[in-house]
């Protein structure tokens, strides 16, 4: 799967648009931002595979988001998500 914060893929052109597609990681708390790299990763990994099931050749203009979630309260933790989103296309023969 090629993938690009674009909306152009090096070294190829699209071909057709099939559409928007979003994913998102866990939520997880806030403190916990020593894990985002990997949220990041776990997240495009379910977009790719959101992508796969439409049969895209490619993911463009990806982007990602940081969702917050309600405080769990007085002395409880804050918690967010990350979520990516981009376009699903197929690549020109």
């Amino acid at each position: 799967m090629r993938i690009s914060a674009t909306n152009e893929i090096e070294g190829g052109r699209i071909g057709a648009e099939i559409g928007r597609i979003e994913a998102a990681s866990t939520w997880h708390a806030t403190v916990l931002d020593n894990l985002e790299a990997k949220l990041r990763e776990h997240a495009l990994e379910a977009l790719i595979r959101r992508a796969e099931d439409v049969d895209a050749d490619a993911i463009v203009g990806v982007e990602y988001a940081v969702d917050a979630g309600d405080d769990m309260g007085e002395g409880g933790i804050s918690m967010q998500r990350i979520r990516v989103r981009g376009i699903a296309v197929t690549l020109a023969a």
